[in-house]
Order: structure tokens, then C-alpha cells, then sequence
């Protein structure tokens, strides 16, 4: 999440009409509206191989796979008039199950998500690690999974609701390793997460060349 636009507050309403008629994303959290930045290459490629793989392994199946343009809302319900809580977030995949459930008729904004991945970026990880779960986890209890996913070094986090509501936590580092989400019945393989990406090299070090 970036900078806030500007400082006034706006209500869900208002945020909604302005975000409808823009060509740009922003999200919105308690009243402040926040311009999406611009994505890497590595960023690009690691969510087109996230929607590749979940899309071949869920055809057939109830759930569906939907990119980052899709807002999911995570605040109070119902909502009262004019209010200017909650947040509307637009994370890079999300797997709904069973039929999609929506916001309001313009069906643009999704109430229950299954899994959400966020692929981790220098101007997002705080938020993605910090205010934007804690809003998932409290105001989303169709969410099973959440998992973060870094495009600097093969390292995917893995978070899950277990039944008392608390969440499990595990990590997954090498191109050998992968990962099963058992909600969706799906395996991601971390060496096809991260296909078509390298990492750069350590440089030499100059030291070991004088000896």
C-alpha cells in the first residue's frame, strides 16, 4: 500500500463511486484511499505462475481463481449509513468457493474469499503482514488460507484457521519444496511459483581473488 492520496476521509459509498470510474486501483482503509504502485517484472511473473497453476488444478472443481483486480472487502456488517470503516483490497490471487457472494449489484467486490496470496513487495510487506491480515482474519471467516509469497528469494509463508480460530504458520524455502492447501484440494510447487524468475548472484568477492 502506498502514501495516502489525500487527507480527507471518504465513506465506503464515496470510495466505491471514485474507484468505479477510475482507470487506476486504490484501496481503502478506514476512510483513506491508497494508490496501488506499479508492479516489478518478478512481481508480474510470480502471479501469472500462481493463476496458471491454482486455475489447471481447480478446473472442474466448485472453487475459481481470480487476479489482482479483484477488490475483496473486509469491515463491519452491516454497514451503516455513510460509514467510512473497513477495507477494500485488491490481493494479487484469490480462490473463492462455492458461488462468489458480492458487496452490492455491481458485483465488483467480493465478501468470501477462500485463499488470498500477496505477492510481497518492498512498498507492501508491512501492510500485507500487519493491518491488511488482522482485517482478514477478523472480518473475512470464509478465509482459510493466507499465504505470502517473496519475489526475492524462493520463501513462501503459509498461514491457516484452524478450528478454534487461531492460525498455523509454516514456511517453505528451496525450489524442491512445495506446499498443499488442503481447503482447495491444491499442491503449489515452489519451483513452478518461481518459474522463468532469477535471483541474482552474490558478486565475487575481490578478496578471495588476491589469494
Amino acid at each position: 500500500m502506498s502514501v495516502a492520496q489525500s487527507e480527507p476521509r471518504y465513506t465506503v459509498e464515496e470510495y466505491l463511486a471514485l474507484e468505479r470510474d477510475s482507470e487506476e486501483r486504490h484501496e481503502y482503509l478506514d476512510g483513506q484511499i491508497y494508490l496501488m504502485a506499479g508492479e516489478s517484472p518478478e512481481h508480474a511473473d510470480i502471479c501469472t505462475n500462481l493463476i496458471r497453476e491454482l486455475a489447471t488444478q481447480l478446473r472442474g472443481t466448485p472453487c475459481r481463481v481470480r487476479s489482482k483486480d479483484t477488490k475483496v472487502r473486509s469491515g463491519p456488517s452491516p454497514i451503516p449509513r455513510k460509514s467510512a470503516k473497513g477495507l477494500f483490497s485488491y490481493p494479487d490471487v484469490v480462490v473463492i468457493c462455492g458461488e462468489p457472494q458480492y458487496y452490492d449489484e455491481n458485483r465488483d467486490v467480493v465478501i468470501n474469499p477462500t485463499v488470498i496470496i500477496e505477492v510481497l513487495s518492498d512498498s507492501t510487506e508491512a501492510f500485507d503482514r500487519g493491518e491488511k491480515f488482522l482485517r482478514y482474519q477478523n472480518r473475512n471467516p470464509s478465509l482459510t488460507d493466507y499465504i505470502l509469497v517473496s519475489q526475492f528469494a524462493v520463501i513462501v509463508e503459509h498461514y491457516v484457521r484452524q478450528p478454534d480460530g487461531s492460525w498455523s504458520y509454516q514456511v517453505y524455502q528451496g525450489l524442491d519444496q512445495s506446499l498443499v492447501v488442503k481447503s482447495i484440494d491444491c499442491r503449489l510447487h515452489l519451483s513452478e511459483v518461481y518459474d522463468r524468475i532469477v535471483f541474482p548472484t552474490d558478486p565475487p568477492d575481490p578478496r578471495a581473488e588476491e589469494q
